[in-house]
C-alpha cells in the first residue's frame, strides 16, 4: 500500500499539518516501494510488463495530483483521504468471497502487450498461471490512480491492486507486488512538486525513511506465506478503520 495510509494519520495526529505530512509520506513511499520491490522482483511474482505499462498513467497523474494538493484546504484532504479509503473497501469487500476468474482469451491490446505470466505460490504450493486483460482501461484508471497519490500521498497501492485484480484480472499476489513496484515511481513524480513547493523537512523524513524500510522488508517475508484471502481479509481492515478516521477528523468531529 505504500505506508502512507498509516503514516499520514499517525503524523497528523503527532500535530504535524497534514500538507506536511503528505509530502514525508510521499518520500517513505518510494523508500517502502524500493525495499519491497527488489525482493517481490526476485521471488518472480511482479510482473515487469504490466508495471512498466502503467507507470506511464500514473506519473502523469502524481505530478497533476500534488499540485492540486498545494492549493487545496486542510480539511478537504482530510476528508478526501477517507473517502478514497472507503471505496477502495466497498469494490474489495464485494470482491473478496470470489476467486480469480483466469480470462481464456485476451483482448488484442493486452495479447500485444504480452500480460501474461507465472509464479510459485508457496501457500498453494503450485504454478499460477494467467493473462492480463483490459489494459485499454487499466491505463486511464491508472491516470485516476495516480492522481491519487500525488494528491494525498499515500502511493494509492490500494486503488491500484483493485485495478490490477478487478479490471485487468491479475491475482492478488501479482496485484499486491507489482503494484509496490509502480508506487515508488509514482511517488518519485509527485515528491517533485512538494520538494519545489517547499513541503519536505529532511530532518523528519530521514528517520521515517529508515522506519518503512525495515517494515517493507519484513512485510515481504510475509507476504509469500499466506494466502491471497488473508491478503485481501488484511486491506479490509486497514482501509476501513483509518477512512472513518480521516472522515470524521476532516469534518471535525474529533
Amino acid at each position: 500500500m505504500g505506508g502512507g495510509v498509516v503514516l499520514i494519520p499517525a503524523l497528523t495526529l503527532l500535530g504535524l499539518d497534514i500538507k506536511h505530512a503528505i509530502a514525508v509520506s510521499i518520500i517513505s513511499v518510494i523508500a517502502t516501494s524500493s525495499g519491497a520491490a527488489s525482493a517481490y522482483v526476485r521471488d518472480r511474482i511482479t510482473n515487469l510488463k504490466v508495471g512498466m505499462f502503467l507507470e506511464m498513467f500514473t506519473i502523469v497523474g502524481a505530478i497533476v495530483g500534488a499540485t492540486i494538493t498545494l492549493a487545496s484546504q486542510n480539511h478537504f484532504l482530510f476528508i478526501l483521504f477517507g473517502i478514497v479509503l472507503l471505496g477502495s473497501w466497498v469494490a474489495l469487500f464485494i470482491r473478496q468471497r470470489s476467486t480469480v476468474r483466469q480470462e481464456v482469451h485476451q483482448d488484442r491490446f493486452s495479447r500485444w502487450l504480452q500480460l501474461e505470466g507465472s509464479y510459485y505460490d508457496q501457500a498453494a504450493q503450485k504454478t499460477i498461471h494467467y493473462k492480463g486483460v483490459r489494459a485499454y482501461l487499466g491505463g486511464p484508471l491508472m491516470f485516476g490512480a495516480g492522481l491519487i497519490a500525488g494528491l494525498l500521498g499515500i502511493g494509492a497501492g490500494a486503488l491500484k491492486v483493485l485495478i490490477h485484480d478487478l479490471v485487468m484480472g491479475l491475482p492478488p499476489k501479482v496485484s499486491t507486488t507489482t503494484s509496490n513496484l509502480i508506487i515508488g515511481v509514482t511517488a518519485l513524480a509527485g515528491t517533485s512538486v512538494y520538494l519545489a513547493g517547499g513541503l519536505i523537512n529532511p530532518g523528519l523524513a530521514a528517520p521515517v525513511v529508515l522506519g518503512v524500510v525495515t517494515g517493507a522488508f519484513l512485510g515481504t517475508r510475509f507476504l509469500v506465506r499466506i494466502s491471497n484471502q488473508v491478503v485481501r481479509t488484511i486491506f479490509l481492515y486497514v482501509l476501513i478503520v483509518l477512512g472513518v478516521e480521516m472522515i470524521l477528523r476532516g469534518l471535525g468531529v474529533i
